[in-house]
């Protein structure tokens, strides 16, 4: 029996190693209804826990139950992967194939009703991620935006209770990325969903709650909010580039932006200074780039 109260995630010093690497290093979590942002630099570990939680990688340590069931099961993995929903980074798919052929494929192995119910619930969701015109072209003719909303139209098959993104919007132009907003903030009012990204936007669009990880650990969770007061007094605006010991770069004005780790005003700069208001791409830059650096 599953507990129906349980979160749809529930990770407990999970690890993960690929020799003498460690990957993912005793992480803890848990995940219920509602966009949960995952962000790190390269290498931080995202896309691992993302295969695990998909069940494509077992950890090597810990304990890891999703949507109330034990992944280490085979009859209980089958079972999540059929309440889940999972777009990889850079998906693979049959060149040959139809966007309709695709989708339908997926949706038999998910093990999705009868023919003219699964039917429905392709032709609904290429119509979700504006591919229903192109439902009878292959794969290989459709453009690198297009073949990232088919990926997008596979996970969201029957409404996952679980839905795992990574770096879903790669290759969207603006109106396409609106639309998945709006897409996943409907279904996270019944769903968890896990975005894993690096546009900053997505995150403070969607996200209620954000997890940043760096080389395999979990180094905040909370509300962007919270992550944002961090950051409070620790950035600046300059005519000059400070000489040392800050993050800055060079805005359209030609003034430059400065993120102080101390939150002292940046030093080896005369002239026009000014603290500002962080936003989330600052606060994270902070925690990731200048606090772990210096660790």
């Amino acid at each position: 029996m599953t507990d129906p109260t349980a979160p749809a995630v529930h990770a407990r010093g999970v690890t993960r190693r690929y020799g003498s690497r460690t990957a993912l290093d005793a992480v803890d979590l848990d995940l219920g209804p509602g966009v949960t942002g995952l962000l790190g630099r390269n290498g931080a570990g995202k896309t691992t826990l993302l295969r695990c939680l998909a069940t494509d990688l077992e950890a090597s340590r810990g304990e890891l139950r999703l949507l109330g069931r034990d992944p280490g099961r085979a009859p209980e993995r089958t079972e999540i992967r059929r309440r889940l929903g999972y777009l990889p980074q850079n998906p693979e798919f049959y060149p040959h194939f139809t966007a309709f052929g695709l989708v339908d494929y997926v949706a038999v192995l998910k093990e999705m009703g009868g023919r003219r119910e699964r039917h429905d619930e392709v032709r609904r969701n290429l119509d979700r991620v504006g591919l229903y015109d192109r439902r009878h072209s292959r794969v290989r003719r459709l453009s690198g935006g297009m073949r990232q909303r088919l990926g997008l139209a596979c996970a969201l098959l029957g409404d996952p209770e679980l839905l795992l993104l990574d770096e879903p919007t790669i290759g969207l132009d603006p109106e396409q990325r609106i639309r998945f907003r709006d897409l996943v903030s409907e279904l996270a009012t019944r769903s968890t969903v896990v975005l894993s990204t690096h546009q900053i936007e997505d995150v403070a669009a969607l996200c209620r709650r954000v997890v940043c990880l760096d080389r395999g650990r979990v180094v905040f969770d909370g509300t962007p909010g919270d992550l944002v007061e961090r950051a409070k007094g620790r950035v600046w605006v300059q005519r000059e580039r400070p000489r040392r010991g800050v993050t800055t770069w060079r805005l359209a004005d030609g003034r430059h932006r400065v993120l102080t780790p101390d939150g002292t005003e940046p030093s080896g700069a005369d002239g026009e200074r000014v603290e500002v208001d962080p936003t989330l791409e600052d606060a994270y830059l902070l925690l990731t780039g200048v606090e772990q650096g210096a660790r």
